[in-house]
């Protein structure tokens, strides 16, 4: 029975670990992580409560050998005490006759009486001996029997933690069995979530062909989906307000956007290195970058009916960049807005917080 379930757990452990490696790039870190520790934990108890189990199966095999030779030796001496109980009504038989004569003898002759006498003595000192060994026998069997005893209740005893373990270890077998359950069920979701973000890049692209590698490019990575917009395409140099092309590329992006309701959006304005010397609202790079973000969303919420609540506007100034070059072409590069699509995973965190 434990080899079955040995074989089984082996399998769905097998499978845990096949399913952790696909998911592994998708789960945010720290869920994962705390998933892969407790099956990682769980793993290990149901391997010592098998070491354990097997341990206890040996001993208790050997304990059983040890009480069967108990019990033939405790049969032998049983036949032993019949055997010397009989001798000991015969002796006493015998004894009973020797003195009727001895009683006779000595009514009639003195050196009868003594033979008699000294017969008497022998076969009273015989029977003396006889009762001894009867006595050291009966001993003997009464420490076998407490012996045999302990031993019963010992055997009783391991019977009892061998259950426990078994029920413990059928336990931990039924909870590999539900993670397991609950690794599929993330598997699946983020299969879909995956599906969605394909299909979403490729609405996107489709809506946008006219703007690609005109400032315009469109990546999946990571489970998102980017939009990066170069600042040529949407500003003028140290400006916020969005260029007339630039507003068509984002009207196109928001009626997308409008239609997939479960996609969370995050505009991200980024800069180069450059100081910027503002005046006004805008004193360096990262308040430009936030206004830049600012006035994207504005823009996408104008031109749909999109619920604020999914958009997020964030200034990187330019502390992210994609190329960290001090060359006009990596300064370029690296003066673009980002928007981010992601994804809601709220059936995913379901599932880790009922882990």
């Amino acid at each position: 029975m434990l080899n079955i379930k040995s074989m089984q757990t082996t399998k769905n452990f097998f499978l845990i670990a096949l399913t952790i490696g696909i998911i592994s790039s998708c789960v945010p870190t720290r869920q994962f992580q705390e998933l892969q520790v407790k099956n990682q934990t769980t793993v290990s108890e149901r391997d010592s409560l098998k070491s354990t189990n097997e341990a206890l199966t040996v001993q208790n095999t050997e304990m059983e050998a040890e009480l069967e030779q108990l019990k033939n030796k405790l049969d032998k001496l049983a036949i032993e005490k019949s055997s010397i109980k009989d001798s000991a009504n015969l002796y006493r038989k015998q004894y009973k006759v020797f003195k009727t004569m001895y009683d006779d003898l000595s009514n009639s002759n003195t050196q009868t009486e003594k033979g008699r006498d000294e017969e008497t003595r022998k076969l009273l000192a015989e029977l003396q001996v006889t009762k001894t060994d009867l006595q050291v026998k009966e001993d003997e069997l009464r420490k076998l029997e407490t012996s045999l005893q302990a031993k019963s209740t010992e055997l009783e005893e391991r019977d009892l933690i061998l259950l426990a373990l078994d029920a413990d270890l059928n336990q931990k077998q039924k909870e590999l069995e539900e993670q397991g359950k609950r690794l599929l069920e993330l598997e699946q979701i983020l299969h879909s979530k995956d599906s969605a973000v394909f299909a979403l890049k490729t609405k996107i692209t489709n809506a946008l062909l006219g703007f690609e590698n005109k400032g315009l490019t469109i990546q999946q990575r990571n489970g998102k989906v980017y939009v990066t917009m170069d600042e040529k395409l949407l500003f003028k140099s140290g400006k916020w307000d969005v260029d007339p092309k630039g507003q068509d590329a984002l009207k196109q992006i928001a009626k997308v956007l409008e239609q997939n309701k479960d996609i969370n959006i995050v505009v991200e304005g980024h800069t180069d290195d450059v100081p910027m010397k503002g005046t006004g609202d805008i004193k360096d790079n990262w308040d430009l970058s936030t206004k830049r973000a600012t006035s994207i969303v504005k823009i996408l919420l104008q031109s749909s009916k999109m619920d604020p609540g999914r958009i997020t506007a964030a200034g990187r100034g330019p502390f992210q960049p994609i190329d960290g070059s001090k060359t006009p072409e990596a300064r370029a590069k690296n003066r673009r807005t980002e928007i981010i699509l992601t994804p809601k995973l709220d059936e995913l965190f379901q599932i880790l917080e009922t882990n």
